[in-house]
């Protein structure tokens, strides 16, 4: 099977000038703010990550899987997940008091159901242009609340971001009926996902939930920097996990482009060493920390690569078992690492975890790659 060049360059352009404006907007929070209330934003922001994974009864994943394999499942999905999101909202709101992050709870559901159905119909340059305008909105609104209402202001600008999302989401909906009675045959692969898509929400946002508990704000401001230069550098393997999930599912092979991604995730790494802590030390004075997590976490580059590619060749063929054990493994190691390595090293301890743990995991999937 070639390599889709038109649909994997359209991903490619998006993911890169989406992110790329975005981390800048981040970037330049940075610098307009302490170390310790940047920490705060992200901590509230993984607040609202922790419960729509929860939340997401339809992942991004499954959605995308089925609706390749043209099961008009999305509908019955979309409800359920739906409901469980304002729940989860409201929990969120009796235990914060903040309307801006149980909102946002909602939104980062809608975000994943669009996604996930935008894919499924390999409509990549849709979901390019619905990418770029909530990244475009996210600098926007983020900048024009920031200036009238300060920091506050800031996730509210993010949820309205996500109102485009509902577009593709209500599609969705008027191209399938609910329909309970498809999930029975469909319930191990929707159950292994959603654990698997808990777990991952978790590995994903617990970090910055235990780290102001255990060390301080201002450590967590600086591994927010850090993991903000950390997904730049992961643009391209998660441009090329958008491409080939749904491809997976359809059973065409891209080995030749998944041998190209690993090569060029190792260059990727090379250049988070020794390139990133210069730019941390002329752009982000007030980030000192930031410079050494920063180069260690490149090294996980590598095996988190390993991981997206046979995550996505493994659940295009419905095999989700080995990909949970995997995201469990990287959850378990992570959060064990912030609380021991964190507790003795500071924020070198935190870097390793993330590191040990997408190790692991990869080691997970390879294993059961050879014995299946």
């Amino acid at each position: 099977m070639s390599i889709g060049f038109k649909d994997l360059a359209s991903l490619g352009i998006a993911q890169v000038l989406g992110t790329g404006i975005t981390a800048v907007f981040w970037f330049y929070i940075a610098n307009f703010m302490e170390p310790e209330e940047y920490g705060k934003i992200f901590f509230y922001i993984g607040i609202a990550g922790v419960a729509s994974s929860f939340a997401l009864i339809a992942t991004q994943n499954s959605l995308t899987v089925y609706i390749a394999k043209k099961i008009p499942i999305q509908s019955t999905l979309f409800t359920i997940s739906l409901i469980a999101g304002i729940i989860g909202s409201f929990v969120v709101f009796i235990f914060y008091q903040r309307v801006d992050i149980s909102i946002l709870v909602i939104a980062y559901v809608i975000n994943t159901l669009s996604i996930g159905e935008l894919l499924g119909k390999k409509n990549y340059s849709g979901f390019s242009i619905y990418f770029l305008i909530q990244k475009g909105g996210t600098v926007f609104l983020g900048l024009l609340f920031l200036h009238f209402f300060g920091v506050e202001g800031i996730i509210f600008a993010l949820v309205l971001s996500y109102i485009c999302y509902i577009i593709p989401m209500i599609k969705g909906f008027k191209e399938s009926k609910i329909d309970f009675s498809l999930l029975k045959s469909h319930w191990k692969f929707i159950t292994n996902n959603y654990l698997m898509n808990s777990v991952a929400g978790l590995n994903g946002q617990i970090d910055k939930i235990i780290i102001p508990t255990i060390l301080s704000f201002m450590i967590l401001g600086n591994y927010s920097l850090a993991l903000q230069l950390l997904s730049a550098l992961m643009i391209l393997p998660n441009i090329v996990f958008k491409y080939l999930l749904p491809q997976d599912a359809s059973g065409n092979s891209n080995k030749k482009l998944k041998v190209i991604t690993l090569f060029v995730a190792i260059a990727i790494t090379v250049f988070g060493i020794i390139i990133l802590p210069v730019l941390i030390e002329n752009f982000f004075p007030k980030y000192n920390d930031a410079v050494v997590a920063t180069q260690i976490m490149s090294i996980s580059v590598i095996p988190w690569t390993i991981n997206l590619l046979y995550t996505s060749e493994m659940l295009g063929k419905e095999k989700s078992r080995y990909v949970l054990i995997s995201y469990g493994l990287i959850t378990l190691i992570i959060v064990v690492g912030i609380i021991t390595l964190g507790s003795t090293y500071g924020i070198v301890g935190v870097a390793f975890s993330q590191v040990l743990g997408q190790i692991v995991g990869a080691v997970v999937l390879i294993t059961a790659k050879i014995k299946h």
